[in-house]
């Protein structure tokens, strides 16, 4: 049997530090995130989250069956209690059927982050799914709403 990932970074990772995020619907294949209602409400709760500090977000980019987030935890937060508590939300409010677990991989690098952001933002466009990365309407890209 797996074993379920701990998703605590360890103690010398600094606070603030950004992570790399992967979330799966279940079933894979199906598109349940990207129905325009879904896909307004799953972004709106991500930066309901956003302001009310549970997490901060970099980027946040809806796919088909998963999504993709750059996110860092504030001070005293768990990355695993805040992502399971948004995942309960939005199945709760949205009928999503999340996989039981995620993905995550600490970015060490600002030449990382960017890098990261670039794949994420590429992800439509690799799928197919638009011609060009700003074309995809399922995202919220928070470095420029923010400043950061």
């Amino acid at each position: 049997m797996r074993q379920p990932l701990a998703h605590t970074p360890p103690p010398f990772v600094a606070d603030g530090a950004w992570f790399f995020l992967t979330i799966c619907a279940e079933p894979r294949g199906a598109n349940q995130l990207c129905q325009p209602t879904v896909a307004a409400n799953l972004l709106a709760d991500a930066a309901l989250y956003h302001r009310q500090n549970s997490w901060v977000l970099h980027l946040f980019l809806l796919m088909p069956d998963h999504l993709h987030a750059i996110a860092a935890f504030p001070r005293g937060s768990r990355m695993s209690e805040s992502i399971r508590n948004w995942k309960r939300l939005t199945a709760r409010r949205h009928g999503v059927h999340w996989q039981r677990n995620f993905f995550d991989h600490r970015l060490r690098s600002d030449e990382g982050l960017e890098l990261k952001a670039r794949y994420i933002r590429d992800n439509p466009v690799r799928a197919g799914l638009v011609p060009q990365a700003e074309a995809w309407p399922h995202v919220i890209d928070f470095r420029h709403l923010e400043g950061r």
